[in-house]
């Protein structure tokens, strides 16, 4: 072969592992988006059993608490438990896990909350690199127009013969 055409097979190549690694962002953009809504629903039934949504709860004055130096004034509330017995226990399977446990309603939340909140960080990471690689191999896709399907379907049956 001459060099011409291990340049553009090398470039093939790359292209396809390119279009690899973003098959395999991609997939697991949709994984983070299926936890992402399970975790989603799991929030809205621990609210709903606390009879709260994420503003029915007013939130604390903080800064009259912290120049106080007895007891609070205001009683810390928390936007999920609301008045709900933060202690009572509820079932919760870990998430990344096939482990289920009985933990308080307070220390549910707050898990799933955690977690919601790096799925969504890992997933707007994944977008950008989704959207990096479709626009990396759309630029290289630009020299597709420049070779014939002759010299294409040449290159794909070709095979090395010894001389």
């Amino acid at each position: 072969m001459n060099e011409i055409m291990k340049e553009f097979q090398q470039g093939l190549i790359e292209v396809e592992m390119e279009a690899e690694n973003l098959l395999l962002a991609r997939h697991q953009l949709v994984e983070n988006d299926r936890v992402r809504q399970g975790n989603r629903e799991a929030l809205t039934a621990l609210r709903r059993r606390a009879q709260t949504t994420k503003t029915s709860v007013p939130l604390p004055f903080e800064s009259i608490m912290r120049d106080v130096e007895s007891r609070p004034l205001v009683k810390e509330i928390c936007a999920s438990c609301g008045d709900h017995d933060s202690k009572e226990k509820t079932w919760l399977m870990f998430p990344g896990t096939d482990l289920f446990a009985s933990i308080p309603f307070h220390a549910a939340h707050t898990i799933l909350e955690k977690d919601q909140t790096h799925i969504d960080y890992e997933s707007k990471k994944l977008q950008s690199y989704v959207k990096e690689k479709s626009f990396s191999i759309s630029e290289k896709g630009v020299l597709a127009d420049k070779i014939s399907p002759g010299v294409l379907r040449a290159l794909v049956t070709l095979t090395d013969k010894p001389k």
